[in-house]
């Protein structure tokens, strides 16, 4: 029988890359290796996004009481469930009592809220409109890349999404990792040491060893923070922790569902905004100094029917809410072209109509977070798109 010779170093390029899946092994499951980001800083810019899947009602969470048609439109039982106890943001708009750490924000002006506002997406379903968005075409499966995969990979920076599977929105970006809190066993630290010295002298095999090492002890102080809870909370922390690391990454991706209110809309939304709230609020914690520096984007795929129906819920609609926020955003202030809520005003005669197209945030907030240029932007991320100019930081 012929035996093909095998080079030492060929030896230690195949255990080496036994070695690291054993490494691997005792990471989480859904931790995936990505790219160290070289021009990472540690007080760089960060980008949290926060996608409500299931479509949030964005006239529920920032209701407009000042608008002439609200009480009519909503009915006394809608305006007494959000209004008992006001979080008053100007004449016209109002926001849900759960959002407590939000209202704080705005007051001291950290939160801009932009309502009226969808993607290109006008028809009702709930697949085809985050496909849409996180997508960032002008119909849905335009593109089979993510708009923040395809502004990554134009950078040099890397992005955890805190969840089982890599959302379509970071897809196309080789620098892109999930994470979930599953429970693993540690590594052997006398055998990774071991194979760490035999290869020592091969410099791509102990940069790939390294990195595999700094991922699983940023992986193993997050399992012990979590306490292998995967709630909303919990995960928008240890985004925090990540972001917050020297060598962590620079771009978060967080996701929280059941926003689909057909039913009984009100003691469902009580529960989901108070979830987010406190979400947000763990998240701005676990930033410390670096909020700062941090934009955080919240968004749904879209809004929902301006009427209740006969349930107490609502039906799948057009314009919502989105939410700006971080320590150096132009907040304090609700952005909105405002369509008004009277019955020639609606969209079909059932929906708020939106007047803001939702890449007119995420462009900017791109720009900053990357540094992309406007043809860049264009030719790149949101090929044919151009996005209104809106202030969304201070000067």
């Amino acid at each position: 029988m012929h035996r093909c010779p095998v080079s030492r170093r060929d030896s230690l390029r195949w255990f080496g890359a036994a070695a690291t899946t054993l490494a691997a092994s005792a990471l989480p499951a859904t931790l995936a290796f990505a790219s160290a980001a070289s021009g990472a800083t540690a007080d760089g810019n960060r980008l949290v996004v926060v996608l409500l899947r299931g479509a949030l009602d964005g006239l529920a969470a920032v209701p407009a009481v000042g608008d002439p048609a609200w009480a009519d439109l909503r009915g006394h039982a809608d305006t007494a469930a959000t209004l008992a106890t006001p979080l008053i943001l100007d004449g016209t708009f109002a926001m849900h009592p759960a959002l407590g750490h939000l209202h704080h924000w705005y007051t001291e002006k950290n939160l801009l809220v932009v309502h009226a506002t969808a993607s290109a997406y006008r028809e009702r379903s709930h697949f085809d409109a985050q496909q849409l968005l996180e997508s960032g075409g002008d119909r849905p499966f335009a593109f089979q890349t993510g708009w923040l995969g395809r502004a990554l990979q134009s950078s040099n920076q890397n992005a955890m999404a805190m969840t089982a599977a890599m959302p379509l929105a970071l897809r196309g970006a080789d620098a892109a990792s999930t994470w979930t809190p599953e429970r693993r066993g540690g590594h052997d630290r006398d055998l990774m040491a071991r194979v760490a010295q035999m290869y020592s002298d091969d410099a791509a095999l102990n940069t790939a060893f390294a990195q595999a090492m700094g991922q699983q002890d940023l992986a193993m102080g997050a399992e012990n923070g979590a306490q292998g809870s995967a709630g909303f909370s919990q995960l928008a922390r240890q985004a925090g922790v990540f972001l917050s690391a020297p060598k962590g990454p620079r771009v978060a991706w967080l996701e929280a569902g059941g926003w689909d209110t057909h039913t009984q809309q009100g003691p469902r939304l009580q529960r989901l905004l108070t979830a987010l709230d406190e979400g947000l609020g763990a998240l701005r914690a676990a930033l410390g100094s670096h909020w700062g520096k941090t934009t955080v984007l919240v968004m749904t795929e879209f809004g929902r029917s301006a009427r209740l129906n006969g349930t107490g819920g609502t039906d799948h609609g057009t314009g919502g809410v989105a939410f700006v926020a971080g320590g150096a955003v132009a907040g304090g202030r609700v952005q909105a072209d405002w369509p008004g809520l009277a019955a020639a005003n609606l969209l079909d005669g059932r929906d708020l109509r939106p007047t803001l197209d939702l890449r007119s945030l995420i462009a900017p907030a791109l720009q900053r977070q990357f540094g992309l240029s406007s043809a860049q932007l264009q030719d790149q991320v949101f090929p044919g798109m151009t996005a209104r100019p809106l202030q969304l930081w201070h000067s």
